[in-house]
């Protein structure tokens, strides 16, 4: 087949476009005909909440990656749209997790597919943004119904999609993140990343936004307190970092906690899981997590909260527990996941649980949505 990726990727950060590259190497070693077309403009400036939105490391060699799509201009998604209309492609494979993506990428798809050839098949993380806003609606509605195709990740996922569109949809979950390497000693990983490795660290990990629940797991932890660990916060923010540390200081956590608040590049994060036993998020919202995946890779026992798909994705008593996302519950998960053998019992049933998740088991799923289409 002839494929197409349309989404983030080098030199884009992040896991979306890890996920978008991993997908055209499987598509690849099964012997299609891959390029990703990723943007040349992402989000404006104006409206990026981090520091940077690239990588400075060299392209990957092996995957061909062209910059063409520019998500505010309405004349590049028409001459792109033209352009895949005129190449042909067997599908167009898109990424979708937030509806400022939808004018962009609706136009360009409402265009190629009328050369009655193309389909265009979406892997959807979100159709409901965490952060709502006045024109999530339309943009869905735009965008989704331009889509022959999709595969969700996680139930709530589905049933916001089918009050859009009854196009053919497949649940398959979230693959693990292979790509960040293999467990280090511990005493290795705390020298990398600059911490004592005499204590015991329990991570969060992941962009900052409000909906995560950074607040409610210092609250927790302030009421918790162990003497004998330390909570890791790795990650960038993307809301007001000042709120924050002035909880930690109402709080008088400044002892308790460390803050590596940037963004985690890729060659850095086995250091973070390699250093912590546990890892805990506790968002208010959800659908899925891409930070469950990379903690499945690490075997890292997780304490989630029960909304959206994370129970789905982080089975209770199996590899994690489960509880509800307020500061009481949190903080009883997390006394309870440290006594006894709890750890070791959570970290054993890992090499079973983890072969529900696989890249070709998700890019299988993503072809039979083709054919169904």
């Amino acid at each position: 087949m002839k494929i197409i990726l349309l989404g983030p990727a080098h030199p884009y950060r992040g896991g979306l476009a890890s996920i978008m590259e991993t997908m055209a190497r499987e598509y690849q070693s099964r012997g299609h005909q891959v390029r990703i077309y990723t943007f040349t403009v992402q989000y404006p400036s104006l409206l990026f909440p981090g520091k940077t939105q690239y990588v400075d490391t060299p392209a990957p060699s092996d995957l061909h990656i062209e910059r063409v799509m520019n998500t505010v201009n309405p004349i590049n998604w028409i001459r792109l749209g033209l352009r895949i209309k005129r190449e042909k492609p067997d599908m167009v494979l898109m990424k979708y997790w937030t509806p400022f993506m939808a004018p962009c990428f609706g136009t360009i798809a409402r265009i190629a597919r009328t050369n009655g050839i193309t389909k265009f098949i979406c892997q959807i993380d979100n159709v409901e943004p965490h952060e709502h806003h006045i024109i999530d609606r339309p943009c869905n509605l735009y965008y989704l119904r331009a889509v022959d195709g999709f595969v969700y990740m996680s139930e709530q996922v589905h049933g916001e999609l089918k009050a859009y569109t009854q196009a053919p949809a497949i649940f398959s979950p979230h693959p693990m993140f292979e790509n960040f390497g293999t467990r280090v000693d511990k005493s290795e990983a705390c020298e990398k990343i600059g911490i004592d490795p005499t204590l015991n660290y329990t991570l969060f990990f992941g962009l900052i936004r409000d909906y995560k629940g950074l607040d409610l797991l210092l609250e927790a932890w302030a009421r918790w307190m162990p003497t004998d660990r330390k909570l890791l916060i790795a990650g960038e923010f993307y809301t007001s970092r000042e709120k924050y540390i002035a909880l930690i200081e109402r709080l008088g956590l400044q002892e308790r906690v460390i803050l590596h608040d940037h963004f985690i590049a890729d060659e850095d994060v086995r250091y973070y899981f390699s250093a912590a036993d546990c890892l805990v998020l506790p968002y208010r919202t959800a659908t899925q997590s891409g930070v469950t995946q990379i903690a499945y890779n690490f075997s890292v026992p997780m304490i989630v909260t029960r909304v959206g798909g994370l129970p789905e994705i982080v089975p209770d008593g199996r590899i994690g527990l489960v509880c509800e996302p307020t500061v009481e519950a949190i903080a009883e998960a997390m006394h309870r996941i440290y006594e006894s053998d709890t750890l070791q019992r959570l970290k054993n049933n890992f090499a079973e649980e983890r072969k529900r998740f696989s890249w070709s088991a998700m890019c299988d799923k993503l072809l039979e949505v083709y054919h169904k289409a």
